[in-house]
């Protein structure tokens, strides 16, 4: 049910790209990684004699840890209200009740990731000198080749994406630079058509994911404040980890614990007759964490995700 309930890319989700999600039979444990020094150190000899023995890697794997909670919310739908909206089209009732409920796990989810990303306390921030919202002076081509560069340098691999708001992809179709290197290396395109896959190309990038989730951050009773989960005030080139090998090199994964929910989200049903309602609950069991080692004492030793994420600051001037 997952994809049909996200409109479109002004409102799309984007965390399980960024994090994407690791299936285990274990609600908290450990996992294997690998630190960048013992991926990209060569031995020094690789010859080997008639008879020999060939070279052999002496690393040993350290460990990261995880520990998955649930998460979950319930939508009623009560006989009065399911007559109401089944009175037009049948199971309208069942479906609003079950959108409303699983963005709003999404959403929830969205904002942990997005609030652990773009945050200077988990990785370094590198501030662009002009901001791209500067149409005329912004270098944002300049910029992400940069930090490409960089990237390659602090972990020895390019990134997978690019990580930028909607507002900021919104922003970057009346930026000069963007204009002129589409109106002169991929002529006829209209500006304002540009997709996400087109702009990875102009910024010679893999893919760019565009955050577009919003969420009300205004209290109950106020009006609604309209506020994006991806802020506009950064972008950041990351390295994904996915599939089956989650010693694999990448800024973070979302480990799901299919003991107690196979999907994410689960959606379930049950009746409370005393209110002469149906609930929809919607809910899963995660942990959404960094690819980092630590110690006996929980301190971290190689922080994988710090090396495979560069963060850009200063793109937006509001």
């Amino acid at each position: 049910m997952a994809l049909e309930l996200v409109e479109d890319k002004s409102t799309e989700f984007i965390g399980l790209e960024v994090m994407p999600i690791f299936r285990t039979t274990l609600n908290t444990s450990t996992f294997p990684v690998i630190p960048i020094e013992a991926i990209l150190a060569p031995d020094k000899d690789l010859s080997r004699a008639p008879r020999a023995t060939y070279s052999r890697s002496d690393w040993e794997y350290e460990r990261g840890t995880y520990k998955t909670s649930e998460k979950g919310t319930e939508e009623p739908i009560d006989d009065v209200e399911r007559e109401l909206f089944d009175a037009e089209t049948a199971g309208s009732a069942d479906f609003i009740a079950t959108e409303r409920a699983y963005k709003k796990i999404l959403r929830n989810q969205e904002k942990r990731i997005s609030s652990r990303m773009f945050n200077e306390a988990n990785f370094t921030a590198h501030a662009v000198t002009n901001e791209w919202d500067n149409f005329s002076d912004a270098t944002p081509i300049d910029d992400v080749n940069d930090a490409t560069l960089s990237f390659r340098n602090q972990c020895g691999m390019l990134p997978d994406g690019l990580i930028i708001s909607y507002s900021t992809f919104v922003n970057l179709k009346s930026c000069d630079q963007i204009v002129d290197r589409l109106k002169y290396s991929y002529p006829g395109t209209d500006i304002n058509s540009m997709t996400a896959s087109l702009l990875a190309q102009v910024l010679n990038v893999k893919s760019v994911l565009v955050g577009g989730a919003v969420c009300n951050s205004a209290n109950k009773g106020q009006d609604a404040i309209i506020t994006d989960l991806w802020s506009k005030e950064y972008a950041q080139l990351i390295k994904i980890s996915s599939g089956p090998d989650i010693s694999q090199p990448g800024v973070g994964r979302t480990f799901l614990w299919i003991e107690d929910s196979q999907e994410n989200p689960i959606v379930e049903m049950y009746r409370e007759e005393a209110r002469r309602c149906d609930i929809v609950r919607v809910r899963h069991h995660v942990d959404e964490a960094f690819i980092q080692s630590k110690d006996e004492s929980g301190n971290v030793v190689s922080d994988i995700a710090a090396t495979c994420a560069y963060l850009l600051s200063n793109i937006s001037t509001s």
